[in-house]
């Protein structure tokens, strides 16, 4: 019985993994459940009647190559003082415009005021022995050495006034030119030192944009040339001028720094504004199409392809926008048509 037992338990497990295997290979060769994939999505409409169309047309064009850059004045002059003094008042306020000789800080002069009055009596008194040496050297009743003498006591008297009247100057800081305040640096009751920056001042009417450019365009640029420069704040396009190409190459970037001279800024553009400057390429296979053709969603830029009679959107990535057409990177290709005014109101 046992034996019997033992026979029939084997029996029962061979059978359970000869299904096991049987399922487990028709499965393999049969696969899982096939998914439904999702049909692409496309939006489209009729085309309009009446609707005007721009077949896209791929043609040898300059490539135009922005470089961005920063605006500055081509004469800025930080104040600063050259003696150790309190501050007394500050009358320069940011963003004022003010006049070539108009003050703006006036340091503490009490002490200066003090070595001028006693620099003053030494001269005078130095003066007094060299008028009376004078008279006793032309009654010849004294002699050329004590003449000497008090010729070189005067002359120490007078540098000494001098030195302390100009240290009394420094007290009083005015502006070197016509200019806008950009910066005040201290306040009534500070303790002005020596080098201390008190003020900066800028001339509106010279500005320029500096902008690093990589080594391979600067050669199409030479001193002289008249460029377009588009400035973010006021957001305008100004006529330029380079003035400047930095003869030094930077080591990390490989770019030269070049200056262009704006015409006609005003004081409405601020040192430190964004520009960009755009500079001609070699020529290269390019698409440009009507600006009026694209239009944003959200941060999307789309064009509708015409494709028969039906209206596809399409998403393109524009480039340089010149004489109101704009450049397409991608998203068209030469022999496609688009709607030159699209329809928006889907």
């Amino acid at each position: 019985m046992k034996l019997f037992e033992i026979i029939r338990n084997y029996w029962k497990v061979l059978i359970t993994v000869t299904v096991m295997v049987v399922i487990a290979i028709v499965f393999l060769k049969k696969g899982p459940p096939e998914q439904e994939q999702p049909a692409a999505h496309i939006e489209q409409m009729t085309l309009p009647v009446n609707a005007v169309i721009h077949q896209v047309q791929s043609k040898p064009a300059a490539s135009i190559v922005p470089v961005v850059g920063t605006v500055m004045s081509e004469e800025t002059v930080n104040l600063s003082a050259r003696i150790p003094a309190t501050v007394s008042k500050v009358l320069a306020v940011t963003g004022k415009k003010v006049s070539r000789g108009e003050t703006l800080v006036i340091l503490d002069d009490r002490e200066i005021r003090e070595q001028v009055s006693a620099a003053e009596a030494q001269f005078k008194q130095a003066d007094s022995e060299y008028q009376r040496a004078k008279k006793l050297m032309d009654a010849r009743a004294t002699t050329q050495q004590a003449m000497e003498m008090a010729e070189s006591m005067v002359n120490a008297a007078k540098a000494q006034l001098d030195r302390a009247k100009v240290m009394m100057s420094y007290t009083v800081i005015t502006s070197p030119m016509d200019g806008i305040v950009t910066e005040r640096k201290v306040e009534a009751g500070d303790l002005a030192s020596p080098g201390q920056m008190l003020a900066s001042i800028y001339d509106p009417s010279h500005m320029r944009l500096e902008c690093p450019v990589p080594v391979r365009l600067v050669d199409k640029l030479s001193p002289g040339k008249l460029m377009e420069v588009v400035l973010d704040r006021p957001a305008k396009t100004f006529k330029g001028k380079v003035s400047e190409i930095v003869g030094e190459v930077d080591a990390i970037t490989r770019t030269q720094k070049i200056k262009i001279s704006l015409e006609g800024t005003g004081s409405d553009v601020l040192p430190g504004s964004f520009g960009r400057l755009y500079i001609e390429d070699d020529p290269v296979e390019s698409i440009f199409i009507p600006v009026t053709a694209v239009y944003r969603t959200g941060q999307l830029e789309i064009v509708q392809a015409v494709d028969g009679n039906s209206v596809i959107k399409r998403m393109v990535k524009t480039g340089v926008v010149l004489d109101g057409q704009v450049e397409i990177l991608a998203g068209l290709k030469n022999g496609e048509k688009i709607l030159v005014n699209p329809v928006k109101g889907d």
